[in-house]
This record gives structure tokens, C-alpha cells and sequence, in this order.
């Protein structure tokens, strides 16, 4: 029974295989347990991982680092890709205020462990690594040993003791906030998701609206020099015309008395209807029915041809060969508007007008198949990592130790920028939102489990030996920060909930909790408020821990 013994509790591969699948799976069949509503969920992978490695259950330390840096690796840039299409759009609206809410927690959390420290006479090393572990930042810890060992000639091995036994806690008290602040503020989803809704509706890139034409002075124009005249980016797809509707495009001649259907930017749409008219009531439906049904139709088509991928409107010449109008560009849920300088990608969803026939040549064109969509762009993938990895090892500061965005950081800020401009480059950068949880949700399992296999050598050791004070430190460093800006953020700056459990994990770099606040609200808001401060975050938890070391000495 030697290869039984072996396989549990020896060395080796098979070892690591099995260790990591048991830890994962029991962790996964705890989380399904609730108590009063409410689970851990997935965090429940690290305390399994912490008790099978206190009862001898462990992993060769640089399998169980790999395993555990590829893990994150996989969970940032899943997360990268998915909110990178929209990124960039959703700082403009609030951004700045994400990020000084993110940045007064570090400095609180800075704050709340220096007061500790005077309070209880810990010496700052070990309160720096019991810092690091309540917020559950792994570069943080690395700075300050690096920093200490530096400056002092030597190590310091309570800074990693008081890491190792905050993080367990630390994890959980971030979770447990997010918890708090839903019932202390009596948070309704339904409520929230009404309110996100309102938002998404203010924020929107595309909106339709019909218009009269009564503007005298441009009788006669057309709609490409009514376009240069306003100076606006906008698309009329169908012009009514004494009772009969047609096809507009670029070329078509617009009188007074006409019908227009637009599609703009909310932004321009108050001046677009100046300039042109006024606008009048008339929906969808009325459009439609007016329309003589042998002449257009209008049809959702996806683009699915990697050979399509980059390519501008003004390359692919729709209108003069087929004689179809393309009105809105849908990405990652949100509508563009088509220009001839907008560059498509695959997985892009674009609403086309035009005859039955030439639809179906324009789809065919486009691909329009689901089946090419479900293939996987493992280039994309992989390119991404090394990129992001070489990123996260760029040293951006000493002080005295090299700053740097790390292997958490690097891909996730490459993944944003691919998700956004990866077309420039002729990568394909869509995935199926199935694959993209699978992802995301096996490196966060891998993460969690060899992080806890990792702390629970000497885990209990520490704690009976005075550690279980650190604890209660590490618990005071994870909540005060989070719940003093979590209730100014709620009270004076209105901010959605599904948006600040975003802000919450980012600002204390936890992907645990990330996991988290993406199950609790089934959308994107807590992944694009989590990626907006991440960066400012990480590099600013690596510098306030090498100072917080200098000031000590």
C-alpha cells in the first residue's frame, strides 16, 4: 500500500495532480453551503487547502508557486478580456472617482496598521506583513522582505508569519464587508439593477430617433452634406418620402416634409435635431410596417470571419456592392455607430437594411456563424500572457527595491488593451462567455488552493504562539479601510453596489473577492470597477509597503 501512501501524502506529480483536485473539489462542494442565504462560496477552497496542508497533505513549493501564479495569471486576463471592450468608456464615466475612493483605502489601511502599531508596540515588519495579508496582497509582502533584507543586512521572517496569518481572514473579512454593507444599507438588487439600468441608458454610444426634415435652408442636400454640416457622427438608415419609405445612404437626397430614421450618439442628439428639424414620435414598428416588405428588411448578422477581423467599413465597401445599409455596431453589449474609419471584430453583432437578397450576400460575406464562434483563439490567449508577463516585470520604480506591476497586474493591463485595440494587430480577441467563465473560474480555484496549501505549514503553530493576535489586527486592517470609504461612497457619492464590491476587491487586489461580487451580481459591474483601480492599486500597495519598511529603520 506504499503507492496508496505515496499518491496522499508523498512527492511527485500525481501527488500535485490529486492534491490540488481534492482541495478544489471539497472547497467547491462546501461553498454550495448556505447559512441563512449567505456562502463563502469559492474562498472555501483555501481553507480545505490550509487544513489538508496542516495534516501533511502539501506540494513541492515551486510546483505549488507556478500553479499558483498561473492560476491568477489565467483569472486577470479572462477578466482583462471580457470588460476590455468597454474599459475605456466606463472611466470617462466615473473613473477618477473609482480611483481616489480605491486610493484612500490603501492609505487608511496604511494609516489603521501605523495607529496598531503604536497601540500594541508590534514591530512595523511584522505589522507590514500582517498589512500585506489583510489585503491580501502577494506583491506587497515581496517588497517589504526584498526592502527589510536590503536595508538591514538580513530577513525578517515575521513579516511572511504575519502575512500567512492575516490572508485566511483577510480574505474572508473582505467578503464579510461586502455582506455588511449589503444589509446595513439594506441594499435591494432590484432596486440596484434599476439603477444600473438608468445609467447604461445615460451612458449609451447609439440612439435611435425619428426626425422631420423642415430645415428650408437644406432642402435638397444629401445626407453625406448634411452630415459635414453638422460636424456630427451620425447614420440615417430610412428616409419616408411621400407615404413610402426607402433605403437611405450617403448619396440619398433628403426635402423638406421627409421622414428620417436616426441612429446617433446621445451626446449629439439634441444638435443633430436642431439642426435638422424636429423630432417626431414614430416607432419601430411603424417603420417597419410602412416598409414594403419585398423591398427591405433589417437583420441582426454576426461576424464571425477572421479575415473580416481589423477591417474598416470603408475597406469592405458593403454599400457599393451589395446596396445594403449597415446602422448600429453591437460590442460587448454596447452600440456603436458605424463610420467608414470604425474597425470590426469578430464576434461584433451589426444590424444591416437592405433587400432580402443583398442581406443574405452581405451575411455571407460577414460569416453569420455561431459554429466559428465556439472555436478557441488560443494565439490571442498566450501572446496576451507573455506580453502581459514581460508588462508586469518592467521595473517602473526604486525605492529602493524595484516597483513593478507584477504577474497579476502585467496581464491584466495587456488583456484590457488587447480586449480594445487587439483588431489593430489582426488578433482576435472574442471568446464565448462559457469559455471565458471556464477560464476565469479554473485559475481563481487553482489560486485559492495553492495559496492555502501554502499557509497551512505552521499555520495553527503561529497562532497558538501569539499569532492569534495578529489576526484580530489583520481583521481591523481589512474592514475599517473598506467600510469608512464604502459608507462615504454610499451616502454622498451614490455609487451602485455591484460597482463598489468591484471597487472593494480592486482596491485590496483580492480575486477571491472579485469571484465573489461577480456571482453575488450576474454582470460586469464589479469586473469593470475591479480593473479600473487594480493598477493604481498594485503599484500603489508595493510602494507604501517597501516606505512603511523605511520609516522602521
Amino acid at each position: 500500500m506504499n503507492w496508496l501512501y505515496n499518491l496522499f501524502l508523498g512527492e511527485g506529480i500525481a501527488h500535485a495532480v490529486i492534491t490540488f483536485a481534492l482541495v478544489i473539489t471539497l472547497g467547491i462542494l462546501l461553498g454550495k453551503i448556505k447559512v441563512k442565504g449567505i456562502s463563502l462560496g469559492i474562498t472555501w477552497i483555501l481553507f480545505v487547502g490550509i487544513a489538508c496542508s496542516h495534516f501533511g497533505m502539501t506540494v513541492d513549493n515551486d510546483i505549488r508557486h507556478f500553479v499558483q501564479e498561473f492560476g491568477l495569471i489565467l483569472f486577470v486576463f479572462s477578466i482583462g478580456l471580457q470588460v476590455g471592450p468597454s474599459f475605456f468608456s466606463s472611466f470617462k464615466h466615473g473613473g477618477m472617482t473609482l480611483v481616489a475612493c480605491a486610493t484612500a483605502i490603501v492609505l487608511v489601511g496604511v494609516a489603521t496598521a501605523y495607529v496598531l502599531h503604536i497601540a500594541t508596540g508590534t514591530p512595523i515588519p511584522t505589522m507590514v506583513g500582517i498589512l500585506s495579508g489583510a489585503v491580501t496582497n502577494t506583491p506587497g509582502l515581496g517588497a517589504a522582505q526584498q526592502a527589510f533584507t536590503d536595508a538591514a543586512g538580513q530577513a525578517d521572517e515575521t513579516i511572511a508569519l504575519g502575512y500567512a496569518v492575516a490572508y485566511p481572514l483577510g480574505v474572508v473579512g473582505i467578503i464579510l464587508s461586502m455582506i455588511f454593507i449589503r444589509y446595513a444599507f439594506r441594499v435591494r438588487f432590484e432596486k440596484e439593477d434599476e439603477e444600473l439600468a438608468r445609467l447604461s441608458n445615460e451612458h449609451k454610444l447609439a440612439e435611435k430617433i425619428s426626425v422631420e426634415f423642415t430645415n428650408r435652408m437644406l432642402d435638397g442636400y444629401t445626407v453625406e452634406n448634411l452630415r459635414q454640416l453638422v460636424n456630427r457622427q451620425f447614420v440615417v438608415s430610412r428616409i419616408w418620402h411621400d407615404g413610402t419609405i426607402g433605403m437611405a445612404d450617403s448619396d440619398s437626397v433628403v426635402r423638406q416634409g421627409d421622414r428620417l430614421r436616426v441612429i446617433c450618439q446621445t451626446e449629439d442628439l439634441e444638435a443633430i435635431v436642431a439642426f435638422l428639424g424636429r423630432r417626431t414620435e414614430m416607432s419601430d414598428e411603424e417603420w417597419d410596417n410602412h416598409t414594403p416588405q419585398a423591398e427591405l428588411v433589417s437583420r441582426r448578422i454576426l461576424i464571425t470571419k477572421s479575415s473580416i477581423n481589423g477591417k474598416k467599413f470603408s475597406d469592405l465597401r458593403l454599400r457599393t456592392k451589395y446596396g445594403i445599409n449597415i446602422t448600429r455596431v453591437n460590442r460587448a453589449g454596447v452600440d456603436l455607430i458605424p463610420y467608414q474609419g470604425l474597425e470590426l471584430q469578430v464576434g461584433d453583432r451589426v444590424m444591416v437594411v437592405g433587400p432580402a437578397q443583398a442581406v443574405e450576400r452581405a451575411a455571407d460575406v460577414l460569416g453569420n456563424s455561431l459554429k466559428k464562434l465556439r472555436q478557441p483563439n488560443l494565439v490571442t490567449l498566450f501572446v496576451g500572457i507573455a506580453l502581459g508577463v514581460l508588462l508586469g516585470s518592467i521595473p517602473l520604480m526604486n525605492v529602493p527595491q524595484p516597483v513593478k506591476l507584477g504577474l497579476a497586474g502585467g496581464p491584466l493591463i495587456v488583456a484590457i488593451l488587447i480586449g480594445r485595440f487587439g483588431t489593430h494587430f489582426h488578433l482576435v480577441t472574442y471568446t464565448t462567455m462559457s469559455a471565458n467563465l471556464m477560464l476565469r473560474e479554473l485559475g481563481i480555484a487553482l489560486f485559492l488552493a495553492a495559496v492555502g496549501i501554502g499557509a497551512g505549514d505552521g499555520f495553527i503553530d503561529a497562532i497558538a504562539d501569539g499569532g492569534y493576535r495578529w489576526v484580530g489586527y489583520g481583521f481591523i486592517i481589512t474592514v475599517v479601510p473598506i467600510l469608512l470609504v464604502a459608507a462615504v461612497a454610499r451616502i454622498w457619492l451614490k455609487m451602485n453596489y455591484y460597482t463598489l464590491m468591484g471597487l472593494i476587491a480592486g482596491s485590496t487586489t483580492d480575486p477571491p473577492a472579485l469571484a465573489y461580487a461577480n456571482a453575488t451580481a450576474g454582470n460586469d459591474m464589479p469586473a469593470v470597477g475591479y480593473s479600473t483601480v487594480y493598477p493604481v492599486v498594485m503599484f500603489l500597495r508595493v510602494l507604501t509597503a517597501q516606505i512603511f519598511i523605511l520609516f522602521a529603520l
